[in-house]
This record gives structure tokens, sequence and C-alpha cells, in this order.
């Protein structure tokens, strides 16, 4: 896979990084900048924005992300995805204050192909 088949929009499913494994959904914006690294835009349960910016290696892409919580609090981390595919990501991510004993997961579809669909 090219870096540049990844850019679009992906609808995502994804698992919290706690003890309850409590689950979201969203979608993942995808994009290059001049330099063919990766910036990212997650919007998650239709209410909370989240902002990444990364590279992309032999079917790897790690991507640093922000977002504001609670607080004006802002929340930092990282995210691991394995292209399987250019329509269909898979992911692991963890924050700095979250739970060390556990790792979110996040599993993205290209939006447009018959993967779209999320149960």
């Amino acid at each position: 896979m090219q870096i540049t088949q990844l850019p679009g929009t992906y609808n995502i499913k994804g698992i919290n990084q706690n003890e309850e494994s409590s689950t979201y959904k969203g979608t993942l914006t995808l994009s290059l900048d001049e330099n063919l690294r990766v910036n990212a835009e997650w919007l998650i349960n239709n209410s909370q924005i989240q902002f990444g910016n990364g590279f992309f290696k032999n079917n790897i892409l790690v991507i640093n992300f922000n977002y504001v919580g609670d607080n004006d609090a802002v929340f930092k981390g990282v995210v691991v995805y394995k292209c399987i595919s250019q329509d269909i990501l898979e992911g692991f991510w963890s924050e700095k204050h979250g739970n060390p004993q556990y790792l979110g997961e996040e599993t993205c579809f290209r939006i447009g192909t018959q993967n779209e669909v999320i149960n």
C-alpha cells in the first residue's frame, strides 16, 4: 500500500482504554500535508474532536493525537494502525494518563466501500 491511498474518511468502532472496555463509534478523516505526513481528525460519538499527526511505513500508520477533555485538560496519546487494505485499518492506542493495564482498540472502514457499515 502507498501513503497516497490513505486519505479519506473512515467509519470507526472502538474500545476504550479501561477495565470496562466501553465502546464508541465515530469517524476518522485522514489527509496528507506537503511533506507526505499524515493529518488526522476524529469525531467520537458525535461530540468529541481529536487531532493528530503521524507517519506511514510498511503498511503501519502511527499517529500522535490530542484532544481537550473535561475542565479544558489536554489529553495526549498514540495510535498504531495496521493497514489491512486501503479500505480497512486495525489499530490499538494508549493515552498518556490512561490505565496502563489496558490498550484501546479501533477498527476503521473507509466510507464509500462495502465495508463501511458498522454494527
